[in-house]
Formats: structure tokens, sequence, C-alpha cells
């Protein structure tokens, strides 16, 4: 089992919550920060030291406060810490459960794990450490398709924005004029209208209302 873990999670009970599940397993030296910017100076300290930390468990948000921080979110922090220390195991560890952020996040960063705060989340990360000590990546039941190759399609944060708001109710002239007073590019309508019907075609959706049922199916949206 590991034996020097770091904990990045702003929400003081859920950290006492995941501390006491790695305290299950053994884990000898747990360590905890509330914000993203001492999650990295407490792993790159321990780096020089020659006593590097082995896991990274990490919320994806984080409240701002009044502390001025550079790494701002816990996807911010996956970033930085695989680039630089390729070698750690990272588990995410958020109620964020869209299929398209999970996917992100392992085909971009390479995550180990991916483990949704729901009633049975402590559970499922105990699961998931366990896992991925075993070098074997772990997804909660409900992300676990994010790689499924059925889901395998071209969608962006553009789209996924696109099928936000058009999940609202917004017609494709409200979405031009939103984007537009958003400085989201591209705005005009002819460019949202062929986005829009490569969608279509893609999820085999016969209109807009099915377009949108299907995202929601996928956790698109």
């Amino acid at each position: 089992m590991f034996t020097k873990t770091l904990i990045a999670e702003d929400m003081q009970d859920i950290n006492k919550g995941i501390h006491a599940a790695l305290c299950e397993l053994g884990i000898k030296e747990i360590h905890q920060v509330q914000y993203c910017d001492d999650a990295y100076l407490k792993i790159k300290k321990a780096e020089l030291d020659g006593v590097p930390y082995e896991l990274l468990i990490t919320d994806l948000s984080f409240k701002r406060d009044w502390r001025e921080q550079k790494i701002r979110s816990g996807e911010e922090l996956i970033r930085t810490i695989r680039n630089e220390f390729p070698e750690m195991k990272i588990i995410a560890y958020s109620i964020e459960d869209r299929i398209q952020k999970v996917r992100s996040l392992i085909t971009s960063y390479g995550i180990n794990g991916y483990v949704c705060k729901t009633r049975r989340g402590l559970v499922e990360l105990t699961n998931a450490i366990s896992s991925v000590f075993e070098n074997i990546p772990y997804l909660s039941p409900e992300v676990s398709h994010a790689l499924n190759p059925t889901n395998d399609l071209e969608i962006n944060d553009y789209d996924i924005l696109l099928l936000e708001q058009l999940s609202k109710g917004l017609s494709q002239d409200d979405i031009s004029l939103y984007f537009s007073k958003n400085n989201i590019k591209p705005s005009s309508l002819s460019s949202i209208e062929k986005r829009l019907n490569k969608l279509r075609i893609d999820f085999k959706a016969n209109n807009a209302i099915h377009l949108v049922a299907t995202a929601k199916d996928l956790g698109l949206i």
C-alpha cells in the first residue's frame, strides 16, 4: 500500500473523511492541504528532500477566498503535477460527473482514478486507492463508461457550451447572441447551424430535442 499521500480538498469535513479512509487502509503518512498552491509546494519540497509523495488525491473545484492563488483549480493542479512529476499517481475526487470532463482528465493528463462524491464516495475512494496501487486505473460506476469506444466522439468545450444553451431552450439566434455578448467564438448564426448539424449527425439525433436528450444520457451536459 502507499506510504505517503497528499490530500488537496478545501472542505474540512470531507478532508477528515478522506483522512479516515486512508488510515483504515494503513497508509502511514497522510498530509492535508486546502489550497492548490500549498499542494504544489508540498509535492515540490518532498521531491527535493528525497521523500516524494506517492499519491495525490484532489478535488477539482476550490472556492476562492481572501488568499490569492496561482493554481486555482484541481484540474490546474493535476496538469502542473503531471507535467513536473509524471510518475506520481493521481486520483480526482469530485462532485463533477460529466463524462466529457472525466474523459478529458484521463486522456489529457493521465490521471489514475476518478471517484465521484456520492453517498458511497468514500467506499469508492478506498476501492480506487487499492486499485491504483496495483497499477489498475479506477473509475466510479457513475462515470465508468467515460472511455467506452461508443462514446468516442469529437466533442470539445465549445460543443458542450453549445449543447448546454440548447438544453435551456435557446434558439440558434439566441445562442448566437449569447455567444457574441460573451465573446465566445465562433458566434455567427451560420457557424452555430453548421456545428449543430454536425453534432446531430455524430449523435445520430433526429432533431434538437433528441440531440439534447442523447447528450444528457451520455453525461456530457
